[in-house]
C-alpha cells in the first residue's frame, strides 16, 4: 500500500475518532468544552476532509508533490494544535493565565436592572478548571499527545511516499 495513503488515512481516522470521543463527553458524560477546547477541534475539523481528500488522491496515483503537500499540510495542522494543547495545558495547571473568555473576571453586565438576568445567561465554562483527568492528563494533554501522533504519522508517509508517483 501506499504510504501516502496510509499516512493520510490513519491522519483522518485518528481525528474523526478524536472528534467523535470530544462530542460523545459533551453530548452522553455532559462535560461542556470551554473556550480552547473548542479551538483544539478545529484541527480535527480540518484533518478529516483534507486526510479523505489525501487518500483519495493518493489511490489515484497524484504526484508526489501534491501528496506531500497535503501531508506537509495535516502535520502543520497537528504541530499547531499540539502547541495549543501545551498551551491550555498550562493554563490549566496553573503556569500561566490563559485568555480573558474562559479564565478572567466576567463582566461588562450592562445596567444594574438586568444583571440578574445577565448572570442567568452567563455560563462560562473555565479554560482552567480540568473537568476530567485520566492517568494523570487532562483532555488537553491527551491533545497534544494525539496531535503528535497525527503529525508523526504525516511525517512518516511525506518520508516514504513513493517517488514514482
Amino acid at each position: 500500500m501506499n504510504p501516502a495513503l496510509t499516512a493520510a488515512l490513519l491522519a483522518a481516522g485518528i481525528a474523526a475518532a478524536t472528534l467523535a470521543g470530544a462530542w460523545y463527553m459533551q453530548l452522553v458524560w455532559g462535560l461542556q468544552p470551554c473556550e480552547l477546547c473548542l479551538k483544539q477541534r478545529y484541527a480535527y475539523y480540518a484533518i478529516v476532509p483534507l486526510g479523505l481528500l489525501l487518500a483519495l488522491a493518493a489511490s489515484r496515483g497524484t504526484p508526489r508533490p501534491l501528496l506531500v503537500a497535503g501531508l506537509v499540510l495535516i502535520a502543520l495542522a497537528a504541530l499547531g494544535n499540539a502547541g495549543l494543547g501545551v498551551y491550555h495545558s498550562g493554563v490549566e495547571w496553573g503556569f500561566w493565565q490563559g485568555p480573558t473568555e474562559c479564565t478572567g473576571p466576567v463582566g461588562n453586565f450592562g445596567s444594574a436592572g438586568s444583571l440578574l438576568e445577565q448572570l442567568d445567561k452567563v455560563k462560562v465554562v473555565r479554560c482552567d478548571e480540568v473537568q476530567f483527568r485520566f492517568l494523570g492528563l487532562s483532555l488537553a494533554g491527551y491533545n497534544v499527545l494525539i496531535s503528535l501522533l497525527m503529525a508523526a504519522i504525516a511525517a512518516w508517509g511525506i518520508s516514504r511516499a513513493p517517488r514514482s508517483a
